[in-house]
């Protein structure tokens, strides 16, 4: 459960993370991409592994981070639902989600 989101910080399960996670049902790793603000495969392949049913890109707070139209199709085409939203409205969706099902988070904390 995230607890709370402001730029540069969240807080799950009462721990706080000050740079970018990926939240997976079994616990929260480290988030690191390969072209910084563009989200490719190769950024999610231990999600991919796993196959949950959704994966929800938090872009940051203004929404700067892009997840390139053949990254969603590529998730899509593995039965992966993909939502990209703003990291704040991307941590509601997840709390919500979360509950009823099997979903992962990546989350880009700052722009």
């Amino acid at each position: 459960m995230i607890d709370s989101y402001e730029f540069g910080k969240i807080k799950i399960n009462g721990k706080e993370y000050n740079h970018d996670v990926i939240i997976f049902p079994e616990g929260i790793k480290d988030w690191w991409r390969k072209e910084g603000h563009s989200v490719i495969i190769e950024d999610v392949k231990e999600v991919i592994e796993k196959k949950p049913k959704t994966i929800i890109f938090g872009m940051g707070e203004p929404g700067e981070m892009k997840v390139p139209e053949n990254t969603k199709q590529e998730l899509e085409k593995l039965g992966i639902e993909v939502i990209v939203e703003p990291t704040k409205k991307a941590c509601g969706i997840f709390n919500k989600l979360s509950e009823k099902g099997d979903v992962v988070a990546a989350l880009h904390l700052t722009c």
